[in-house]
């Protein structure tokens, strides 16, 4: 087996998608975020609770016409992330920028740390938290595109307000965005 027979086997089944462009001089139609852009959402669990969870919405299924979502999900020192859960609709990527960030792979828990990633196709099981008692931050990419910014918008406010729901209505807050808990 050649050192380059896994990247053949590959590029004989991957081809790139069809055309969504049909253009014949390109067009001037990207999109600058300043690293200065305040965040778009601020998570915090009640009040009086510190820095909770920045979110920095850098694109969106409706700024990328669908293909992905990109966000810059920035902690605070006080654990916090989602439990175990997976998605139907859309695969999840996970990239630590700083700090340790445990990520559940379906199978174990990972203590990562800056440079490390985690790819999560639909249906794959998994979770992320921090609990080390620092800040920490990742990027987080699913795709494709999906209005995943009403979800959390809906967990900031629930939040903020210290509401608490019934089974019920967490299943019905899931099971409108694409979230299944295990």
């Amino acid at each position: 087996m050649g050192r380059d027979e896994p990247e053949t086997r590959l590029e004989a089944t991957m081809s790139y998608p069809e055309a969504r462009y049909f253009g014949e001089n390109g067009e001037h139609s990207a999109a600058f975020r300043p690293a200065s852009t305040p965040p778009d959402l601020v998570i915090r669990a009640g009040t009086g609770s510190g820095k909770g969870t920045e979110v920095h919405y850098l694109g969106t299924g409706g700024t990328t016409d669908g293909q992905f979502g990109l966000y810059r999900w920035e902690m605070g020192p006080k654990p916090s992330g989602p439990a175990p859960h997976f998605h139907r609709t859309i695969s999840e990527s996970f990239y630590v920028l700083s700090g340790t960030v445990r990520l559940f792979d379906g199978e174990r828990t990972i203590s990562a740390t800056p440079g490390d990633y985690l790819h999560v196709p639909p249906g794959g099981v998994h979770g992320f938290r921090n609990e080390s008692g620092e800040p920490a931050s990742m990027l987080l990419l699913f795709a494709p595109g999906a209005p995943r910014e009403s979800y959390f918008e809906e967990l900031a406010a629930i939040a903020a307000e210290g509401r608490r729901l019934t089974e019920e209505e967490w299943t019905d807050l899931y099971r409108r965005h694409d979230q299944y808990m295990v």
